[in-house]
């Protein structure tokens, strides 16, 4: 038996102390002189090899190719196990000593342990999904700790009993609410029947409505005598999964929060879903509630901090993604309204472009944005008023665009027949610029002001593209020019600087897909959805669509994690920063984006 095998390097480190046992006491150790063949393409392998020490390599069966290297403590040949045959040749590079584990024991661990079988399956969806389900008891932990605080409720309005329907009714339209508190008189019989309970009832608008036009009350009804009593409630700092199972056992959406006698709060569902958000459903009424600049301006700084807690909870990435979309876009509303005079709301449209257009931006990136002018409007103010504009979203955090793609910009200000005019233009493309152009406007999305202005330009530009594969040839070109981060023999290829998974991962997939979108008509701007559609139109086969989606996710994590770590905004990683399990999939990833390219290049013709 090795006593020395590393059990505590992934994947082993998933199996638990039975397994481990049984894995040691399965394991032969084998010696291979230099250039001797291990495995032949056509063999059947009846073992996983682990190196101990030494060199070997990867091969096409004529020797034509070399498709990896494997050194100290790397295995294979995993798909072997799983297929009739090996499909190359691994050769020795120089005397090498390897552990061989049994087949029949590789696939007995394979399938009681879902963590071990997450790391060797080759299908990178399926094996993000079990890493994914193995972490789920860790989460539910959290949220079964997590507590009821002043930070998760909001206070209580709290009314006299004597107050009557009609002026409970504009009092709840004035404060924005649904629902409040009536505390009872202590004289009330139904406190007297019901002692234990706490003194107060709760009125919604549902309650009211019903007591006029089904019950007949009449407006001046005293609250008192409709509110539901008892109130269901918890503690002040009782665990939150408490508050969820009370609504889901009494079927309300709301539950009093007391201390003591005494009401403090109101928690509702949307709260307790958005308690894992760093209290997003807080921030966004801060936003909402912005009359100035320097109040926006406190909220919008929150946002780092909701992203961290995001992440450090486990929260998927994907879900990050469309969160902190749907609070920049509040963010940026407004700003707008703020800025641009109420009388011209209408006349205007404001829409972000690139990855806040796709939903796809987690941290605050450069402005990238422009305006749609109603035709026949004369605003003659508007290139100072889009000027502060710019100013106010970079005092947001929101960085000036290097490329001046921003609304004080005149390039980035048209009315809606200039943008047809100049969509026709770039669709003709003379430059590598305006086919980047072209590319930024297809994601746009519309943020403020009369979104509908948007909706003719997205038609024309639809209509120009699809199907026109001489334009989309020259369109889809700038998702093949970035080179892949692999070496040679397949491996993650690094600098001094690191990966750059923007440039070598994200763009090819993002920029593909959004080629094929125009070609095929289809109208959703985030490149997830894109993924979708064109897979449930067959352009896409259902395991292409998986695994670029789960690169994508995985490429979008990493850049995140290290942004956030670190404390940059660039799109490089560290290798030295992720673990095993994790460079194994960056390497999977970047393949699924090589595969993709080539797609793109046989799909469109470009043979360059």
């Amino acid at each position: 038996m090795p006593d020395k095998f590393n059990m505590h390097s992934p994947p082993f480190d998933r199996l638990d102390a039975q397994q481990q046992n049984r894995l040691r006491s399965s394991l032969d150790v084998a010696y291979f002189r230099a250039k001797e063949t291990l495995l032949q393409a056509g063999d059947t392998c009846q073992h996983l090899h682990i190196i101990i020490k030494g060199a070997v390599e990867e091969r096409s069966q004529d020797d034509s190719e070399i498709f990896a290297h494997y050194a100290n403590e790397d295995l294979f040949d995993v798909r072997a196990l799983f297929e009739t045959s090996v499909k190359h040749k691994y050769i020795a590079l120089e005397d090498t000593l390897a552990y061989l584990l049994p087949k029949s024991i590789f696939i007995e661990l394979y399938n009681e342990n879902g963590q071990f079988a997450a790391y060797f399956d080759n299908n990178l969806a399926r094996r993000q999904e079990l890493i994914e389900a193995a972490q789920q008891q860790q989460n539910l932990a959290e949220f079964i700790l997590t507590k009821v605080d002043s930070e998760i409720y909001h206070p209580p309005m709290v009314l006299a009993p004597d107050q009557t329907l009609n002026e409970v009714t504009q009092t709840l339209k004035d404060n924005g609410i649904d629902s409040a508190l009536v505390r009872l008189h202590d004289t009330d019989v139904r406190l007297i029947d019901d002692s234990h309970s706490l003194p107060y009832g709760i009125i919604t608008r549902t309650n009211m409505l019903h007591a006029v036009m089904l019950d007949n009350h009449p407006l001046n009804t005293p609250v008192g005598k409709i509110a539901t009593f008892p109130v269901i409630h918890v503690e002040d700092g009782e665990f939150l999964f408490n508050a969820m199972i009370k609504m889901t056992r009494h079927r309300v959406k709301r539950v009093m929060v007391a201390d003591g006698k005494d009401a403090v709060g109101m928690l509702d569902m949307t709260q307790i879903l958005s308690a894992f958000s760093t209290h997003s459903h807080v921030l966004t009424l801060s936003i909402a509630r912005s009359s100035s600049i320097e109040e926006l301006a406190l909220a919008s700084n929150r946002q780092r901090q909701l992203v961290e807690s995001l992440l450090s909870n486990g929260i998927r990435t994907r879900f990050i993604m469309e969160l902190i979309s749907a609070v920049n876009e509040q963010i940026i509303e407004k700003a707008f309204e703020l800025i641009v005079p109420p009388a011209l709301h209408d006349h205007c449209c404001l829409v972000v472009l690139g990855s806040e257009g796709r939903g796809e931006q987690i941290l605050k990136t450069d402005q990238d944005n422009a305006l749609i002018i109603k035709d026949g409007l004369q605003w003659h103010q508007c290139e100072s008023v889009m000027e502060t504009l710019t100013h106010t979203l970079q005092q947001l955090g929101y960085p000036l665009c290097p490329g001046n793609v921003m609304v004080n910009n005149p390039k980035w200000v048209k009315t809606q027949s200039e943008w047809k005019s100049t969509i026709s233009q770039w669709s003709r493309p003379n430059s590598a610029e305006q086919v980047m152009d072209l590319a930024i406007f297809t994601d746009a999305h519309a943020v403020a002001g009369n979104s509908s202005l948007l909706e003719p330009i997205a038609e024309h530009l639809k209509q120009i593209m699809e199907s026109n594969m001489l334009a989309l040839q020259d369109f889809s070109r700038p998702a093949l020019q970035f080179s892949l981060p692999l070496t040679l023999f397949g491996n993650v290829k690094k600098d001094k600087q690191g990966v750059d998974v923007k440039s070598g991962g994200i763009f090819p997939i993002v920029h593909g897909i959004r080629t094929l979108s125009l070609e095929y008509g289809i109208e959703e701007k985030n490149t997830f959805e894109r993924i979708e559609a064109l897979r449930i139109k067959r352009i896409l086969e259902p395991d292409t669509a998986d695994n670029l989606s789960e690169a994508l996710k995985l490429l979008f994590k990493l850049r995140l994690h290290q942004q956030l770590t670190n404390q940059h905004s660039h799109n490089r990683i560290d290798l030295k920063q992720i673990d095993r399990t994790e460079r194994d999939l960056l390497r999977h990833s970047l393949h699924v984006v090589k595969k993709f390219k080539q797609f793109l290049g046989y799909h469109y013709q470009i043979r360059d």
